[in-house]
């Protein structure tokens, strides 16, 4: 098997406030890129879309441009920036940092199979 997509046309896109997620549906791999404007943050741009207290899709990812505040569930929180590949447990809450738009890349297939779809 060999497949081939390009971001430039991507499977689908969801818009939400203050942002948007493209994704790309491949055999074995579902890929998301994620954009976040400003002011966005979870709990209120994704979060009464998803009905969840919380952000509960896990994140393998990339950030490509931009910051964002990470805070989880049972207290702990961190930050990512540009060049930055992390894990994240379901269980949290995010929001961009500064002026920058953040974009990242997400490979754990959650997020483009699910994430701001309504329940």
């Amino acid at each position: 098997m060999f497949e081939v997509k390009t971001l430039d046309k991507p499977d689908e896109r969801r818009d939400f406030p203050r942002g948007h997620l493209e994704a790309v549906h491949m055999s074995g791999l579902d890929f998301a890129v994620g954009t976040f404007e400003p002011g966005w943050r979870w709990s209120e741009s994704v979060g009464p879309i998803a009905g969840t207290k919380s952000c509960e899709v896990h994140h393998n990812g990339y950030v490509v441009q931009g910051r964002m505040h990470v805070v989880m569930d049972e207290g702990g929180e961190g930050e990512v920036g540009p060049g930055d590949i992390f894990v994240l447990a379901p269980g949290h809450d995010a929001w961009v940092v500064g002026d920058e738009q953040c974009v990242l890349y997400d490979f754990a297939g959650g997020m483009a199979k699910d994430y701001a779809k309504g329940q």
